[in-house]
């Protein structure tokens, strides 16, 4: 069960992506009446966000990754 986590939250990442550039895009399309520019816009935003987010997701895992690293190191 305990490698189940990691996949998980990988999982989760997954979705979030899809959400933040789909989002962004809609939205943009939704704003602008279909005009380009708007969903363009959207999905510059998404994409951002996604970046963002992703950042925030993973830098745990690497601490993790990093701290049972050290831990068996010093062992």
């Amino acid at each position: 069960m305990k490698n189940w986590v990691p996949a998980l939250q990988l999982l989760g990442i997954g979705f979030y992506v899809a959400v933040c550039i789909a989002g962004g895009s809609l939205c943009g399309w939704w704003l602008g009446g279909k005009k380009p520019a708007f969903v363009l816009i959207g999905l510059a935003i998404g994409l951002v966000l996604a970046v963002v987010g992703v950042y925030r997701m993973i830098k745990p895992l690497i601490n993790n990754i990093k701290d049972n690293k050290n831990d068996k190191g010093n062992g």
